[in-house]
């Protein structure tokens, strides 16, 4: 098959709805030629249903990114459905969760803090490293990020995670560059997902984008984040890493 990831093989993190970005980065990614596998936690069945409303047929599993055994036994089970000669070209970190607590920055305990950042931003480390016995060609990794510049309305501690996770993405470019493997963020604008339920006031949120971005930007259409995703795993940004690149309607650029 032709297209910009034929012949590799990309681990998509996220999939919880087909509205969600991960569902339309690995649809992109078949799309293009990938043979892509899926991760879900907690709940797999639902997982697998939506993995069916794919272009191709893609394995799941299971991954909780704060439970160290599931991690350092991801590469084991990646091999068990590649077979002999399994590798990963590209991994795509679309994970992110904080307990409501962490909306209220003023009133938020560390223990729910902690919670955001480890799985909003420790994780993007944890789940290269556990990833990266499969990498020896080099590769990309491609995580999600909201433009942590700002203290945007009621995102509060999570707007916190984004930053620590912005500042991860940098590190891991740098320390893993030797190994040939790229490093970046896709800032996307703000989406009708899964994630963004769970935002109190997210209305408000993303009413900016409804008269901020020169091009526009279409909350319910997760797919041009998905291409954006997909473009920075394939091989045509060979030297770009520890990059933040923005689909957003161009709202990141637009001033006061």
């Amino acid at each position: 098959m032709s297209g910009i990831l034929a012949g590799k093989r990309i681990l998509v993190t996220g999939v919880l709805t087909d509205s969600s970005i991960a569902f339309h980065a690995a649809k992109v990614a078949q799309e293009e030629g990938a043979d892509v596998i899926l991760t879900g936690f907690g709940r797999l069945s639902l997982v697998e249903r939506i993995a069916k409303r794919l272009p191709k047929p893609a394995p799941v599993i299971e991954v909780d990114v704060t439970n160290q055994e599931h991690l350092d036994s991801l590469a084991d089970k990646i091999r068990e459905h590649q077979g002999e000669g399994a590798s990963l070209d590209g991994v795509v970190h679309s994970i992110a969760f904080g307990p409501q607590g962490v909306f209220n920055f003023l009133e938020a305990e560390w223990e729910d803090v902690g919670t955001a950042v480890h799985v909003s931003a420790y994780s993007l480390k944890s789940l290269t490293m556990a990833c990266l016995p499969l990498m020896e060609r080099g590769g990309s990794v491609v995580g999600l990020t909201f433009d942590a510049q700002f203290a945007w309305p009621k995102y509060d501690w999570m707007g916190i995670a984004k930053a620590a996770l912005e500042s991860t993405n940098r590190y891991l470019a740098r320390d893993l560059g030797a190994q040939n493997i790229r490093c970046n963020l896709i800032s996307a604008g703000p989406l009708k997902s899964m994630a963004a339920k769970s935002i109190p006031g997210f209305e408000e949120l993303a009413d900016v984008w409804n008269h901020r971005a020169p091009i526009g930007w279409d909350l319910a259409d997760p797919e041009p984040t998905g291409r954006g995703v997909v473009g920075l795993l394939s091989d045509f940004f060979p030297k770009t890493t520890g990059e933040i690149v923005h689909v957003d309607g161009g709202v990141h650029m637009m001033g006061a």
